[in-house]
């Protein structure tokens, strides 16, 4: 159920922000866009497999970033309130 929920999160999020955009700036068949980072001008767009989206420690950023925004995301994308380095260790360690 927590699958479905988060899934239904992202999608909610990027449904309005992805539609319209161009080309260059939408992520690839596959991929999720999130921008990572704590501080509002510094954050980092980075393309995630939507695989991710299964597992527990990227659902743990996912639950971070609905209790940190919601669904009003600053940057219009879906956005995770963590350090990049932390960010990087978590998908590093999911990738395997």
């Amino acid at each position: 159920m927590a699958l479905v929920r988060s899934f239904m999160a992202a999608k909610k999020i990027l449904g309005g922000s992805v539609a319209g955009t161009r080309k260059e700036t939408s992520a690839p068949k596959g991929f999720l866009a999130v921008y990572v980072g704590e501080s509002q001008k510094k954050k980092q767009r980075h393309l995630v497999p939507v695989s991710f989206l299964n597992q527990p420690l990227f659902q743990d950023l996912l639950t971070k970033a609905e209790e940190e925004f919601g669904f009003n995301h600053p940057m219009g994308g879906l956005t995770i309130p963590c350090p990049e380095d932390t960010f990087l260790t978590i998908t590093s360690q999911i990738q395997g």
